[in-house]
């Protein structure tokens, strides 16, 4: 089994290499160095010339011993949400968390940790493997650039499990939503506030007023929408004449999305248009959607490992994206795998060392039955 006290280790190590998104090189490096010496071939792609980095993504592939194993990849990104260069951690009884001022950064060190220790486990024990990659991707965090910018056709395997999600460890999310982001420009016409309000046409009050009657939050159980950024208006005694904002909407029912988009550019381009105003909207997809069912062998092989270890498997719907909307968009089966962190985001993120080595573990069971997958 997985070795809890390498792999906390391995994990603290990681924490104190700061790796914001974009400036991912010192812990690319790392990295790097890390497979080496577990024996996998080892490159490093353009993606940081593309997206403006300092570090591109790692991709790493071993060598099966088991004729005829299913081919594997395991992912995870290696960037985080902010700066950790002041992250001070504190670890209390089993739990590993910052002390408030910064974030942790288990999304997702701690994802990468797992796989790697996993990994060494199995090579440790001796058991038999498939085909194995690894593939870390950069700036995950800022629209999923790092995987964008790749070249998908390096990823030579059947079946990818990306370790980048909160609790339960081991958890299976077998669905996550496509994401359509909107921009809005609305634009009125300028007056004194004071003196000729009549003659002006405000922007801001077309955009209240098309807020105010739009579906937004929770839609319903695989659907949200949300309205992000209101920037508008020069000074407070002028009728403001312009207005942009920036929203968005998701469902894992892709006419469902192209519904709530349809519903708040209609909204947005009415009401602008009841008082004079004008309403551009734009729609760009960020990523699509993915849905894999308990009937899937991607599925029915995490399942196997989640029995492999002694936990009970847990299905999730996802209400984010991740790397694994891009592999699955372009033919790459994968999906998203619970690492046990819990607050991501936030400074009170935080883990449990029992939940990191179960991750771990997982990642052992994988690889090891997708090696006894054709017996």
């Amino acid at each position: 089994m997985a070795n809890k006290e390498r792999v906390t280790k391995l994990f603290l190590d990681l924490l104190k290499i700061n790796s914001p998104s974009k400036r991912e090189r010192k812990v690319a490096d790392f990295l790097k160095a890390r497979l080496q010496s577990l024996g996998f071939d080892v490159c490093e792609d353009d993606a940081g010339e593309k997206i403006g980095g300092d570090a591109g993504n790692i991709i790493a592939f071993k060598k099966g011993t088991a004729p005829g194993a299913k081919s594997i990849f395991l992912g995870a990104h290696i960037d985080t949400i902010e700066s950790t260069d002041k992250l001070n951690v504190v670890i209390e009884g089993d739990e590993v968390r910052s002390d408030g001022t910064t974030i942790l950064g288990a999304d997702d060190k701690a994802g990468i940790a797992a796989i790697l220790e996993g990994i060494e486990s199995v090579l440790d024990s001796g058991s038999s493997h498939g085909d194995i990659q690894v593939v870390f991707n950069v700036a995950e965090e800022i629209g999923l650039m790092g995987s964008r910018a790749m070249d998908i056709s390096q990823i030579n395997a059947d079946f990818g499990y990306i370790f980048d999600t909160q609790k339960p460890a081991g958890g299976i999310t077998v669905s996550a939503p496509s994401h359509a982001n909107m921009f809005i420009d609305i634009k009125g016409r300028a007056a004194h506030a004071g003196m000729a309000p009549e003659h002006g046409i405000s922007a801001i009050l077309a955009a209240s007023n098309a807020i105010s009657k739009m579906k937004l939050g929770r839609i319903d159980f695989e659907t949200t929408a949300n309205i992000g950024v209101i920037e508008g208006g020069k000074a407070r005694n002028i009728v403001p004449d312009h207005v942009e904002i920036k929203a968005e909407a998701r469902s894992r029912d892709e006419s469902k999305l192209l519904a709530q988009v349809e519903h708040m550019t209609a909204v947005f381009e009415s009401e602008a248009e009841a008082i004079g105003a004008n309403a551009v909207v734009r729609c760009d997809r960020e990523y699509f959607s993915f849905k894999w069912t308990q009937d899937d062998e991607i599925v029915k092989l995490a399942v196997a490992a989640c029995n492999k270890i002694g936990i009970e498997p847990t299905f999730m719907d996802g209400g984010g994206g991740s790397d694994a909307n891009i592999f699955n968009a372009a033919g790459i089966a994968c999906v998203v795998v619970g690492v046990g962190y819990d607050g991501a985001h936030s400074s009170s993120e935080r883990i449990s060392l029992n939940d990191l080595a179960t991750a771990a573990a997982f990642v052992q069971a994988i690889i090891e039955t997708a090696a006894r997958a054709e017996e």
